[in-house]
């Protein structure tokens, strides 16, 4: 049972980071969606609130990499399409309430332990998305450049398509990026 509230409390804080930002992700509002106990806090966490959001974001992380690892041996085009599918997935569910809890975390943790484990996140999904595409047929040069590019542009859509509470700016970036695989591709 403890383990369950551990992982409920961990559950909520990436919800609230992808809804609400790092500043909004405090122990009370964690508390208050998952219906942990108070106690449970400093039993489970007892590094404070940087430990509760590094176990988030490293459940966010290692969700994304359980999805790349479906794609193996997929193309180019494939690889893009899930992840463009995955990030709308996201602003349709949420009514354009949510994104990235990295990218949340990134923009708002001052230097430090929290940053890097950010950058370090997002490192590991470029290098996966790079081998992913060297495996379909890209040059390792090519392929960290598309990696790099397809994440840094669909976490600028979500963000834009939640402030303009629209899926065309996700619409027009996925259009471009799903062209430059094809392009890629051939």
């Amino acid at each position: 049972m403890a383990g369950d509230v551990r992982g409920r409390m961990v559950e909520g804080a990436a919800l609230l980071l992808a809804k609400q930002g790092l500043q909004a992700t405090s122990f009370s509002e964690v508390l208050k969606a998952t219906g942990a106990p108070r106690g449970s806090i400093y039993h489970h966490f007892p590094e404070g609130k940087d430990q509760l959001v590094g176990s988030a974001l490293d459940l966010v992380a290692g969700r994304m990499l359980d999805g790349f690892a479906q794609l193996d041996g997929r193309g180019v085009v494939e690889v893009t399409e899930y992840v463009l599918r995955l990030w709308r997935t996201v602003l349709e569910r949420s009514q354009f309430s949510a994104g990235c809890a990295v990218l949340a975390v990134t923009v708002a943790a001052e230097p430090g332990e929290l940053l890097a484990h950010a950058a370090e996140i997002f490192r590991t999904w470029r290098a996966r998305l790079a081998e992913l595409f060297v495996a379909g047929g890209l040059a390792a040069d090519a392929a960290a450049r598309f990696a790099a590019t397809l994440i840094a542009s669909t976490e600028g859509a979500v963000v834009m398509s939640r402030a303009e509470q629209s899926m065309e700016p996700f619409d027009l970036v996925a259009t471009d990026l799903l062209d430059q695989a094809h392009r890629l591709s051939t």
